[in-house]
């Protein structure tokens, strides 16, 4: 089972999964879902977009963190741009997550941005 112990694993372990192929074609969400002891349970394409952006769908993120009694996650999304700052958008997705994790009593671990370059964490840039 895989561990997540920081960005950079989360960052791996997506790549591992998704066609890097298509990341810089258009956007996707994609979530991922940790026990306890932040071990991978599964991942799940939430959404796929366009060169534009990607709807986020909150319900089906935790209906998945439900059905699979996951007590942490992350999301992760792409910048087709290849610019890895986040947008206004990115930020209002980050603090509404925040507000249902907390009353879901589940713990949200990160926001990832990733590109074919690299990736940003808003948790490590205290954001989170």
């Amino acid at each position: 089972m895989i561990h997540i112990k920081s960005s950079e694993d989360v960052d791996k372990t997506l790549r591992q999964f998704v066609n890097l192929k298509r990341i810089d074609l258009k956007e996707f969400f994609w979530v991922l879902l940790l026990t306890n002891a932040n071990r991978v349970l599964g991942i799940s394409e939430i959404g796929a977009g366009t060169v534009k952006g990607v709807v986020s769908n909150f319900h089906e993120i935790f209906q998945l963190i439900l059905l699979t009694n996951t007590t942490a996650f992350c999301v992760i999304h792409n910048h087709p741009s290849g610019n890895l700052k986040p947008s206004e958008k990115d930020k209002s997705i980050t603090k509404k997550l925040q507000k249902i994790a907390k009353l879901f009593d589940v713990t949200f671990l990160d926001h990832v941005i990733i590109t074919s370059e690299g990736y940003y964490s808003f948790s490590d840039n205290q954001c989170l």
